[in-house]
């Protein structure tokens, strides 16, 4: 198996994973980078006041996504982006509920992808002081990029996981998470209730 994936980061406006506010998408293909794309997000309703920390961080202000598609806008660019790909981030486990956390805001159908995380990776291959991802992106050979620009960021992860693939000799995602001895994951999706009627 070659290894694909695609690489994901999101920004977001404030506390809430669910106000996305930016993603950055970077399509591998054969342990190369072939594509990459990235977009303005309006977060949703309820999640889309922009904290000045946020803004500090990534630059983004709420005037700059007033024309920007909606969550449920884009969602389906995301995924004809992602298409089965397993997804990857730095730092997963956000990256994951910024995915979930907004679909519950908007009531869409939260895709159940699969991911692996490149800061897990890089702490069981690589050997820093530091694992943020500018300290982890040199190691891989990848430096001075445009840190909290989100595709930026994705292109950084996926030169992560190409670089840590060929250090331990991994074909593919599921084999890297299994020679670096970490899990790859899926998003929890919550069964829809069971409804019981009583015939009275």
């Amino acid at each position: 198996m070659p290894l694909d994936f695609t690489a994901i980061d999101f920004e977001t406006a404030n506390s809430s994973n669910a106000s996305a506010c930016a993603v950055g998408l970077v399509r591998v293909r054969g342990g190369e980078i072939v594509d990459r794309t990235g977009w303005l997000i309006r977060p949703p309703a309820g999640h889309d006041a922009f904290f000045e920390l946020n803004t500090r961080i990534h630059g983004i202000r709420a005037e700059d996504v007033i024309g920007a598609p909606t969550w449920t806008q884009q969602l389906s660019d995301l995924a004809a982006f992602a298409g089965d790909d397993i997804l990857v981030a730095h730092n997963a486990g956000f990256d994951m509920a910024v995915i979930k956390r907004a679909c519950d805001a908007t009531g869409d159908e939260c895709p159940p992808y699969r991911y692996a995380c490149s800061l897990q990776v890089a702490r069981k291959v690589y050997r820093l002081e530091s694992y943020r991802l500018p300290f982890v992106a040199a190691e891989a050979g990848f430096a001075d990029f445009p840190h909290h620009n989100a595709t930026a960021d994705a292109l950084a992860c996926a030169h992560v996981m190409i670089d840590a693939a060929r250090r331990v000799g991994a074909d593919d995602i599921d084999g890297l998470a299994e020679l670096a001895g970490v899990r790859v994951s899926q998003i929890e999706i919550a069964a829809a209730p069971t409804v019981s009627f009583v015939v009275a």
